[in-house]
């Protein structure tokens, strides 16, 4: 993909219904961990694929393919373009998540279902509401603006949560506006939420009762009138109790797919993603 490509691209995955993707094409196309790809009939663009390198991780995704062009094999060839992109750089483990369209394909080329993405939705809040519990606790002072002196921390509290090496996002995208940070009893960082450029945001904190903290201070940065999504995994029970108490709804969910080396991972560590295509 070229930076030609990204207004051609986002034209045709917005007229087949998978949304506005401008955003997200407008930073893989030059981001050098992330390698993008088009399938190109006649000038036409009729597929797309990313491979983001997370270190030692890579994750697939994006694989669209034009709904008059399907069953060509033009999905296994993007797929295969994104892995031998992944596995060029070292990458040892690949992730991805899976539509219901394009789940038999990957489990083909070897990939197997490791956990569900559960996305879930709540109203945001008035200010009022903001300390407010399910169990009418109050959880002290809320998450701060973020400053370049946390980022190691950062770092290394996401590390631990995703098995990954994501500093680079988050180098990327944090900001005083577009990430907070919730500042633990101990002087360290108990949580962080930075947003993507598109929207998505990467939610991390070890504890349920913490990434409750930083998810109902983005109700209230929301308001009263829009609504919020946080993706948790299947495997975070507790959390997902703890949520749906305090008025979090299931709106969907996808598998977690895996193929290569097992990860060392938290899954109960990962309150938000920045998308299903970048992790």
């Amino acid at each position: 993909m070229t930076r030609a490509d990204v207004p051609v691209a986002s034209a045709a995955l917005l007229a087949d219904q998978w949304g506005d993707r401008r955003g997200w094409f407008d930073f893989v196309v030059d981001a050098p961990r992330c390698h993008a790809f088009v399938a190109e009939d006649d000038g036409d663009i009729v597929g797309t694929g990313v491979a983001s390198i997370h270190g030692s991780v890579a994750w697939i995704g994006t694989i669209w393919v034009d709904s008059t062009r399907r069953r060509e094999g033009l999905g296994t060839a993007l797929t295969n373009a994104t892995i031998d992109a992944a596995e060029t750089a070292g990458s040892r483990t690949l992730v991805l998540v899976a539509t219901e369209a394009g789940r038999p394909l990957y489990e083909h080329l070897g990939f197997e279902v490791q956990s569900w993405y559960v996305t879930l939705e709540a109203d945001g809040l008035a200010a009022s509401e903001a300390d407010q519990t399910a169990d009418g606790s109050r959880h002290g002072a809320g998450p701060r603006p973020f400053t370049p002196r946390d980022l190691p921390a950062m770092a290394a509290l996401d590390r631990a949560a995703t098995g990954e090496d994501r500093a680079h996002l988050l180098a990327a995208f944090a900001e005083p506006v577009s990430a907070r940070i919730l500042d633990g009893e101990d002087g360290g960082i108990a949580g962080f939420v930075v947003r993507g450029s598109w929207g998505g945001g990467a939610t991390i904190a070890p504890s349920a009762l913490d990434s409750l903290q930083i998810l109902r201070a983005r109700r209230v940065a929301a308001g009263p009138t829009r609504k919020v999504r946080a993706g948790v995994l299947a495997d975070n029970v507790e959390g997902l109790a703890l949520l749906t108490a305090n008025g979090w709804k299931e709106a969907w969910r996808a598998p977690r797919l895996i193929r290569g080396e097992p990860l060392q991972w938290r899954p109960t560590h990962i309150w938000g993603q920045f998308n299903h295509a970048l992790g």
